[in-house]
């Protein structure tokens, strides 16, 4: 889902109204995603890795998770409602700012995967398996928006979030990652 979304969204800052998006100027949706979502994304990720690092991966994972997911309900009220540029700015914001916890908890739990004498190589391999698992919903993403419309695209973008929550029962967490990273350094 969240791929989808990172397609998706800033063609629905730019479009027009008549075909569901929000029509705003390229000057405003560089500030909506450029300036104030960057920023957020950026403090996201420095408070996701002191949340990890004073909590631990295992009880920040489920938090984290939901605060990567959750904003994506933004974008199915703003496809509804269609709100003001300056509530765009803010919920823009806040889903960057929760996009920057939970990948800090993706990225640290990558780190936790590469722990073999091989584990440069590991990391290497799991991130451009995350890059494909990005791509190849992004390249199907403005075929499915374009048959179903913005408001049910975002909608689906929250329901696909689901088996990747669901996944999270299945992870095994034998020792703290935060622990074990900060003996190897």
């Amino acid at each position: 889902g969240e791929a989808m979304l990172l397609k998706i969204a800033p063609l629905f800052l730019l479009d027009k109204k008549e075909f569901g998006g929000l029509a705003l100027s390229t000057l405003d949706v560089g500030l909506a995603n450029g300036t104030y979502g960057f920023v957020s994304s950026i403090v996201g990720g420095i408070i996701g890795g002191y949340l990890v690092s004073k909590f631990g991966l295992k009880k920040m994972i489920w938090p984290m998770t939901l605060a990567i997911h959750l904003p994506n309900l933004f974008f199915v009220y703003m496809a509804y409602v269609q709100p003001p540029k300056q509530w765009v700015y803010l919920l823009v914001s806040l889903d960057q700012f929760g996009y920057g916890l939970g990948f800090t908890a993706f990225t640290v739990y990558l780190m936790y995967l590469a722990t073999s004498k091989y584990k440069t190589s590991h990391y290497a391999i799991s991130t451009g398996i995350m890059a494909l698992g990005m791509m190849i919903p992004g390249m199907i993403s403005g075929g499915i928006q374009k048959a179903v419309g913005y408001p049910m695209f975002f909608v689906l973008v929250c329901l696909l979030t689901i088996p990747g929550m669901i996944t999270l029962f299945f992870i095994p967490f034998n020792e703290e990652p935060t622990s074990k990273m900060s003996q190897e350094v």
